[in-house]
């Protein structure tokens, strides 16, 4: 009888060790996942600040004349008066 109880004892505690190593080697994984995650998600704030650092750049020029001028002249095909204008049509 003490024989018995002594397997069965002995059984229960390696359950709990291989259990506990299960749940262990699972909570590794995911936190390894969830470290991938966040540097994805650095690198895409880092991409977005970048590009936010643009638009402020951008705003600022809006209201200077070059960037008046170049608009004017890129969309809207203006030009000064006499300005003569060439366009290679071999292209």
């Amino acid at each position: 009888m003490k024989k018995n109880k002594k397997i069965l004892r002995n059984i229960f505690i390696i359950a709990i060790i291989v259990y506990v190593a299960f749940v262990f080697i699972n909570q590794q994984n995911t936190l390894n996942d969830y470290n991938k995650d966040t540097e994805k998600l650095n690198q895409q704030i880092a991409s977005e600040e970048a590009t936010n650092e643009n638009l402020n750049e951008q705003k600022e020029n809006v209201n200077s004349l070059e960037f008046i001028e170049e608009m004017a002249r890129e969309k809207l095909d203006m030009y000064y008066p006499n300005e003569r204008v060439y366009m290679d049509q071999g292209m």
